[in-house]
């Protein structure tokens, strides 16, 4: 079992920034990818960033050159650095390790426009 707790989502302006904070534990076996999706209302989940055990990093086309996704291996927590914030980037945000299908509650992010 995998547990996953994210943190650091809130409202904010268009233009605004965040950092969104994500803790894994549980059974959890090196080396493994973690990752950052999100879920708009009426829309389906969606990949944002990802991240690998060697620290390369992927992100997507709506994201690229605003967000930055890191890592601390020995803490287990991944991180998401978003700026220039639209309002289309408003959406619950999940983190995910490698490819188990479990998920936390996610942490809401609102951008106002």
């Amino acid at each position: 079992q995998v547990q996953l707790v994210e943190s650091g989502g809130g409202l904010v302006q268009a233009g605004g920034s965040l950092r969104l904070s994500c803790a894994a534990s549980g059974s959890i076996f090196s080396p493994y990818s973690m990752s950052w999706y999100r879920q708009a209302p009426g829309k389906q989940r969606e990949l944002v960033a990802v991240i690998t055990s060697s620290g390369d990093t992927n992100y997507a086309a709506s994201v690229k050159g605003r967000v930055t996704i890191s890592r601390d291996n020995a803490k287990k927590m991944v991180y998401l650095q978003m700026s220039s914030l639209k309002p289309d980037d408003t959406a619950v945000y999940y983190c995910r390790v490698g490819g188990v299908n479990s998920w936390g509650q996610g942490t809401q992010v609102t951008v106002s426009s």
